[in-house]
């Protein structure tokens, strides 16, 4: 049977904004050595620079000149390298700096116990929608405990993101079901909505390995990174940074569980399955929010 998503657009006025966006943080990432000036990024991008500045301003909470400045990978590495900040005590920040936050994305979760892991999906009913967001297409995947899975793609890849989240369970039924989903969709990108009195649910579906280190994912606050290592050591397997990586890579909960808050060695923003731009966007974005 063929599924074929539907794209609910009614989750952000932001969401069809995530081109110019994206546009934005490819060219400050190619070329932030030369401090391209708003004109330069409006002109290549064909926007006028007002309104360049106002959908980025927008979207992000800065300018296009303060997330130059804010984010990029070089800041990354500065913090890391500091010989006085240990790496577990100082998760750096990816963006600005400031006494407060104005929300976090408060999370409670549970396991799936290793049978129904094993069971690749068997018995279990998975409800999907495609919903606009903040960092394009986002597909979310809820099932009665929770949600189960949130992946992104750029439009006209839906189809491919959906294979590549239903092959993790491939024996489960998959229903499309928007309606269902939205809800989960604006507790996700609408941080009014992020409250400790109703933490978001969300259920694991991995190893034991994997949900350990989802689980040491969830701990890093917002507007913060931390590395592989740091990961490794805080689940008692410090040798294991390679194993890290690939449960990293496997995450199945985009953004809520923060795979985009662990970054390589020194620093780096290494891969990422969504696309290193859509990383970027997050620390941004978040960065923005703080």
């Amino acid at each position: 049977m063929t599924l074929a998503p539907m794209l609910a657009t009614d989750i952000t006025p932001e969401g069809p904004d995530y081109d110019v966006v994206r546009g934005v943080i490819e060219l400050i990432t190619e070329d932030y050595r030369e401090q391209p000036s708003l004109e330069d990024l409006a002109l290549r991008l064909a926007q006028s620079p007002t309104q360049l500045q106002k959908t980025f301003t927008r979207w992000a909470g800065l300018s296009p000149k303060a997330f130059l400045q804010a984010v990029t990978l070089d800041h990354a590495k500065r913090l890391l390298r500091q010989d006085d900040l240990p790496l577990l005590e100082a998760s750096i920040e990816v963006g600005l700096s400031g006494p407060s936050r104005l929300h976090d994305l408060f999370v409670t979760h549970e396991a799936m116990s290793p049978g129904e892991w094993k069971a690749r999906g068997g018995g279990l009913t998975i409800r999907y929608g495609f919903h606009a967001s903040p960092f394009g297409v986002a597909l979310v995947m809820i099932t009665d405990r929770g949600l189960a899975g949130l992946a992104f793609s750029d439009g006209g890849d839906e189809v491919a993101c959906l294979a590549d989240m239903t092959c993790r369970w491939p024996k489960a039924s998959y229903v499309e079901d928007s309606m269902a989903t939205l809800p989960f969709a604006r507790r996700i990108f609408e941080p009014g909505q992020w409250s400790p009195e109703q933490p978001l649910r969300v259920v694991l579906i991995g190893s034991d390995f994997q949900v350990r280190v989802w689980e040491s994912l969830l701990k890093i606050p917002f507007g913060r990174a931390v590395t592989y290592s740091d990961v490794a050591r805080d689940i008692g397997q410090p040798t294991a940074m390679r194993a890290v990586g690939a449960a990293i890579g496997r995450n199945p909960i985009s953004f809520v569980v923060p795979c985009h808050r662990a970054l390589g060695k020194g620093g780096a923003l290494t891969g990422y399955h969504w696309g290193l731009t859509r990383k970027r966007a997050m620390l941004g974005w978040e960065a923005g929010k703080a």
